[in-house]
């Protein structure tokens, strides 16, 4: 049955045509939306329906009573965090081991990129590009086994081209001041080759005419790279530095529980790995929530922060 809407109000009325556009929309567009159906289901349901799990960190969880009828405690779990003897610690090694990636692995995938722009050999920049995307796919346990024969004080390599040249060999991975510099140069070796293709991209994206222009203007490579491509590709880097800011605390504990042991604790135990230990290790999953929680929360706000330092120097944002 067709609606009249002559005899509609305005407001009523515009409520209906939009809704008729709506469908219109949906049903041209509809493979695209089937297509995207299982992104939307997985954020779904690995992302959004384990936030009703949040309430766990507000209550004394008990694994048999369930979520439900387990105690109500508010704040409890969190003051134990703060008031407790790892805070500072976990919190120090969290900032200390991301301000080194971002020190140090931020650049490497940019200048990586920039590299590759500059190769004219296809069939070489093709090897170069695989060879460094190849230990992105790789697990995290075979990255860190290879870390660890490396540094073996018996057979790594590392311990034998020392001991060539007259030094003492060196347990690398039971000294705490080693750690950073480890658990850095590992991540930057396995990611830094997957993570320059957003950088390749935007260098594509940069107008070859400018190029042409500096030429004829008499800037060499270099004044072409400082005043042509980095400004082409500012906004890209913006935007990726402003999610790296945001996860200055979600140091992947994967990595970091395989490569740790006791005593590396103080300078390698991050929040992710206090959570796990408390989690699956302690059975304190209430605690282990609450400080994941207030992970995340930091998180939240360090990107918000930092979004908005750079909408006031660059005007670039993520919103």
């Amino acid at each position: 049955m067709r609606t009249d809407t002559g005899a509609m109000k305005p407001a009523a009325k515009a409520r209906y045509q939009a809704w008729s556009q709506l469908q219109k929309d949906v049903w041209k567009d509809r493979y695209l939306y089937l297509i995207f159906s299982p992104v939307l289901l997985f954020y779904i349901m690995f992302q959004y329906v384990p936030l009703y799990g949040i309430q766990v960190a507000f209550k004394k969880y008990n694994l048999f009573t369930g979520i439900v009828d387990s105690p109500w405690v508010g704040f409890d779990q969190f003051i134990k965090f703060f008031s407790g003897p790892y805070f500072w610690r976990t919190l120090e090694n969290t900032f200390a081991i991301s301000l080194y990636g971002l020190l140090f692995g931020f650049p490497i995938p940019i200048i990586l990129a920039l590299l590759l722009n500059e190769v004219r050999k296809l069939r070489f920049k093709k090897l170069i590009q695989t060879v460094s995307y190849l230990p992105h796919f790789v697990s995290s346990v075979v990255i860190a086994g290879i870390a660890v024969n490396f540094l073996s004080p018996s057979h790594g390599l590392v311990n034998k081209i020392i001991a060539l040249f007259g030094g003492e060999k060196i347990y690398f991975l039971i000294l705490p001041e080693y750690f950073r510099t480890i658990f850095t140069s590992v991540n930057i070796w396995a990611g830094a080759g997957f993570a320059s293709i957003i950088y390749i991209a935007a260098l594509s994206g940069v107008d070859s005419e400018l190029y042409e222009a500096a030429r004829i203007d008499g800037a060499n490579k270099w004044k072409q790279l400082w005043h042509v491509t980095l400004p082409g590709i500012m906004p890209t880097i913006v935007i990726m530095l402003i999610l790296r800011i945001g996860q200055l605390l979600n140091v992947g504990y994967e990595m970091i529980i395989l490569m740790y042991q006791p005593s590396t604790y103080e300078t390698a135990d991050v929040i992710s790995s206090y959570v796990y230990r408390q989690a699956f290790q302690g059975a304190d999953y209430g605690l282990a929530t609450a400080v994941d929680l207030f992970d995340s929360v930091v998180a939240l706000v360090l990107v918000f922060a930092a979004n908005k330092l750079s909408k006031k120097l660059t005007d670039t944002g993520i919103w």
